[in-house]
C-alpha cells in the first residue's frame, strides 16, 4: 500500500485504503469559565492555560476516551485516532491540530481523543496497541497531552508504518519531563491498559458501525464537514473560524 507523503482531507480505514474526507463536526455556543479574574466592564475574564502541561485530563466516564482541555468548556472535539496511520501523523504534523491545540488552552473547546488498533491487523505487529496502552498509562501520571504531542513529533524518527516497540515508547516518554518512573514503565512492559485498549477500540467501531470511520476523524458537537471540504481540518485559520456556527455556512456552504 502506498500513501502519499503530504496529505489534505484524506484518512485511512481498517482495509487500508485512502477515505476521502475526515469528519469534523463543529457548533459554536457561548464560551463558558468558572474562574479568572473580571473584567472591567465586570464580564468574567477567561484565562488560557499557558502549556499543554496545564491541561486537565481524565479518562471518560464509559472508560473509552481521553478527555482533555477545561471540563467547564461545552465545545467538545472527538479526535479518533490510530497511532499507526500515516494520515494520523500528516494531521498532527498540520496547521489544524496545531490550532485545536490553542482553541483547547485558550478553553475554547474540550478535546475527546478515542484510539483504533486496526493497523496492527492490517500491516502486522502491535505497535498500535502498544502505543495506546502507553498513551492511557501517561494519562495515568498526568502526562498524556505532552506524550500525545511527543509521539507524532516527526523529528524523533519514529514514522507511524514502522511496529512502534516498547523500547521506542519508553524512549520517547524520556522527552516528557516527568513521565518515566516505575509505575509507568511497568505500565508500558506489561501491557497493563489492555482493556482500555480493547474498549477503545470498540468505541472507535461504534462511531461509525461495523468497521468504524476511517481515521483520522474529528467530531465536535454532532456537525460533519462534508467530504469535499475536510481540507479545513489542516488548516489553521478555516478550523479556527469553524468554531463559530456563523462561519460554518459561509466556509461549507450549509
Amino acid at each position: 500500500m502506498t500513501y502519499r507523503t503530504t496529505v489534505s482531507g484524506r484518512r485511512t480505514g481498517p482495509t487500508g485504503s485512502l477515505l476521502t474526507a475526515t469528519a469534523i463536526v463543529v457548533a459554536a455556543a457561548a464560551l463558558i469559565g468558572c474562574s479568572g479574574s473580571s473584567s472591567s466592564d465586570g464580564r468574567t475574564e477567561i484565562k488560557p492555560y499557558a502549556t499543554i502541561g496545564e491541561l486537565p485530563e481524565k479518562l471518560s466516564a464509559d472508560g473509552t476516551t481521553i478527555v482533555v482541555g477545561d471540563p467547564a468548556v461545552e465545545e467538545k472535539v472527538h479526535v479518533l485516532e490510530d497511532p499507526r496511520c500515516p494520515v494520523v501523523e500528516e494531521f498532527e504534523q498540520a496547521e489544524g491540530a496545531a490550532a485545536l491545540r490553542k482553541l483547547t488552552l485558550d478553553r475554547t473547546v474540550t478535546t475527546e481523543y478515542t484510539f483504533a488498533s486496526f493497523r496492527d491487523e492490517r500491516i502486522g505487529g502491535d505497535g498500535s496497541k502498544r502505543a495506546v496502552n502507553a498513551l492511557r498509562a501517561a494519562l495515568d501520571e498526568g502526562r498524556f497531552a505532552e506524550y500525545h504531542q511527543v509521539l507524532f513529533d516527526r523529528r524523533n524518527g519514529i514514522g507511524p508504518r514502522r511496529d512502534l516497540t516498547t523500547g521506542q515508547l519508553l524512549s520517547l516518554a524520556d522527552k516528557v519531563p516527568g513521565l518515566r518512573g516505575e509505575r509507568f514503565d511497568r505500565a508500558v512492559r506489561t501491557m497493563r491498559h489492555r482493556d482500555f485498549v480493547t474498549a477503545s477500540q470498540q468505541a472507535y467501531e461504534r462511531f461509525d458501525s461495523p468497521d468504524g470511520p476511517g481515521t483520522p476523524t474529528v467530531a465536535v458537537n454532532g456537525r460533519s464537514v462534508p467530504d469535499e471540504s475536510s481540507g479545513v481540518l489542516y488548516d489553521a485559520s478555516a478550523l479556527e473560524e469553524l468554531v463559530s456556527a456563523s462561519k460554518w455556512d459561509f466556509l461549507l456552504g450549509g
